[in-house]
């Protein structure tokens, strides 16, 4: 049973062109590693993704790739992935680092007589921020003459611009999004709890077909609303209050996230101002948005657009960040980037303003185009009050 829609050949694709690159830049090897949370790497590559253990893809620079997985993973990894090659390591094991008698594992050293018997000088590191300390550690002790290389760059820019099956995945994880934000404005009451309005966006999730939410879903009503990052809590719903919302599907690997503030009655007109300014920053935002633009001139342009609004005050950050197998990834779009927009790459507009006692947040994703941006959720960019 394979999970995804994205096809094999796809895959091998994918593969291939990291090879290239692998040997572009003088690497023996790569060690491409992921964890439950952000696994987007090993998917990328693999289709695999670890539940409660972490796991890793071993990328010759020429011959077939290895899917390196726990001890409670293998047969799941078969199931899952196409690799033919799946090893078991004791490094990849969960955090409560149980001691797995009776099961046999190999070493890095192991691994590396089995598929690059001629062995490999240079190793290159992807995943680095998220590579656990018990892997580098094994790392330096069976490969004491390997030099490590950080590595990332190697991989990251294959993901930077959409297959057109990628894309249809992220379409249709937008279209199950706004489904779930339907019903939250449908159901909504005063007095539910924050964590109840996410019940309802998480049964419509899976109703309709997302394997998994995008990220951490976000319901707030009130003063929590001017946190950049939260979760929510038994905090309740009240009338006449901001209200956000952020849901966001997985379907087949691929995030999305809707964003939206609204209200149940109407808000103070102080907070209704900078809700409705939010969303006209939102719009501008998109109208930036075009291939062979320099990402750090968007940044710019929008910046300097809501300061000349009399809004600058209220500005955290902004105004995109990348969108893909992980709700936020790369490349970051600030104002120190030097890229290019390029056809298909994918952000999320996301725009951010906050006072002392409110917040609000637009989001919703957009395919770069030569002429300007196809978005993949536009339904509810409108002010809302029930």
């Amino acid at each position: 049973m394979n999970t995804t829609t994205i096809p094999q050949s796809e895959f091998e694709e994918r593969i291939k062109r990291f090879q290239a690159n692998i040997r572009k830049e003088n690497l023996d090897a790569c060690l491409v590693h992921a964890t439950e949370s952000d696994m987007a790497h090993v998917r990328y590559l693999s289709e695999y993704w670890p539940t409660f253990e972490t796991g890793a893809v071993f990328v010759p620079a020429e011959g077939e790739p290895v899917l390196l997985v726990g001890p409670e993973s293998d047969l799941y990894a078969s199931h899952r992935s196409f690799f033919k090659n799946i090893e078991k390591l004791i490094e990849y094991r969960e955090s409560a680092e149980p001691d797995a008698p009776g099961m046999s594992f190999i070493t890095y050293k192991d691994l590396i007589a089995k598929y690059v018997p001629q062995g490999i000088k240079k190793l290159g590191i992807i995943g680095w921020a998220i590579t656990s300390l018990p892997v580098y550690m094994a790392l330096k002790e069976q490969l004491p003459g390997v030099k490590l290389v950080k590595a990332d760059m190697t991989l990251w820019p294959l993901r930077f611009v959409k297959s057109d099956n990628e894309l249809a995945c992220m379409r249709k994880a937008f279209e199950i999004s706004e489904l779930a934000v339907e019903a939250i404005l449908n159901e909504i009451k005063p007095g539910m709890t924050e964590f109840q309005v996410i019940g309802i966006a998480q049964r419509e999730i899976y109703k309709h077909g997302g394997e998994y939410e995008g990220h951490s879903l976000y319901c707030f009503c009130g003063e929590s609303t001017n946190n950049a990052i939260s979760r929510p809590t038994h905090n309740k719903i009240v009338e006449n209050e901001v209200i956000q919302l952020n849901i966001g599907a997985r379907v087949s690997g691929y995030s999305s996230s809707v964003g939206l503030p609204f209200s149940i009655g109407p808000l103070p007109e102080r907070k209704r101002r900078l809700v409705e300014f939010g969303l006209e920053a939102h719009k501008k935002t998109i109208e930036l948005l075009r291939a062979g633009k320099p990402a750090g001139t968007v940044v710019n342009e929008y910046e300097a657009w809501v300061k000349e609004q009399g809004f600058g005050q209220y500005l955290l950050y902004g105004p995109c960040h990348s969108i893909g197998m992980m709700e936020v990834e790369r490349p970051w779009m600030e104002s120190t980037s030097e890229y290019l927009l390029e056809e298909n790459m994918t952000f999320q507009v996301d725009t951010f303003f906050y006072d002392k006692d409110f917040g609000l947040r637009w989001e919703n994703g957009a395919i770069v185009k030569e002429g300007g941006a196809e978005l993949m959720s536009s339904k509810f960019m409108k002010y809302t009050e029930i």
